[in-house]
């Protein structure tokens, strides 16, 4: 088998894009004392991030808003959410969120 030098230099670069990112700021940041209020504004981070996602996936589709009417998505949702709230249930909430879509996708 041949070694494509350009290959191997694509890949090594990709690796080394993606690993300064992740790694600098853990590296200089386990040296560094954030104030209490940076601390609690990195706690809301995630939660925000995953509202983003979930929120795009749940109200457009095809790179539109979809009509709240013809959105099984949303619909499905309502159940799962409150499933999860009732629970605490990981699993408990993605069962309760593919069946709801399920059973959604047979009706309509």
């Amino acid at each position: 088998m041949e070694v494509r030098w350009s290959i191997l230099l694509i890949i090594l670069g990709s690796a080394l894009v993606t690993f300064i990112p992740r790694v600098l700021p853990i590296a200089i940041l386990s040296r560094v004392e954030l104030p209490e209020w940076a601390m609690r504004w990195l706690n809301y981070v995630p939660i925000a991030v995953m509202a983003a996602l979930v929120g795009q996936e749940l109200l457009m589709a095809n790179g539109k808003l979809e009509p709240l009417q013809k959105n099984l998505e949303l619909i499905a949702a309502l159940p799962t959410f409150i499933i999860a709230i009732v629970t605490r249930s990981l699993l408990g909430t993605v069962v309760a969120g593919i069946i709801s879509i399920m059973v959604l996708r047979f009706v309509f």
